[in-house]
């Protein structure tokens, strides 16, 4: 994994964290599991306790978006456009995080996981 693909992952991963996005881990036993990602993950992956290689999360591709959550998707946006050029554009990101879709394009690269169809129902 290179230091851009690292950066981009730790960016991802993030601006998921308060939302629950599950990753694919192997606690050393050899079976990958899907957890949540949590803090602690985080730490130690920063400290080099574990590996950047070793998560990937279960994101939604952008195709899998229904014609209610294009909607609300450009509500979000909307809020944005009424904010003053002082502001930071944020609602339609966070809500792309909210909903797990990889608008980065991570699953292409290989770096996340397409997550099955009920894996963020309660979102």
């Amino acid at each position: 994994m290179t230091q851009e693909e690292k950066q981009l992952l730790l960016q991802d991963l993030c601006g998921r964290l308060l939302y629950g996005v599950f990753v694919e881990y192997d606690y050393g036993d050899g079976v990958k599991r899907a957890t949540k990602f949590h803090g602690n993950y985080l730490y130690l992956m920063m400290i080099g306790k574990l590996l950047w290689k070793d998560f990937k999360p279960y994101l939604r591709p952008l195709s899998s978006m229904t014609a209610e959550e294009i909607n609300e998707y450009l509500s979000e946006c909307d809020k944005d456009d009424l904010d003053t050029l002082s502001a930071p554009h944020y609602h339609g990101t966070d809500w792309l995080n909210k909903k797990m879709f990889d608008y980065r394009g991570l699953i292409p690269m290989g770096l996340a996981l397409e997550a099955t169809e009920d894996m963020y129902t309660t979102y």
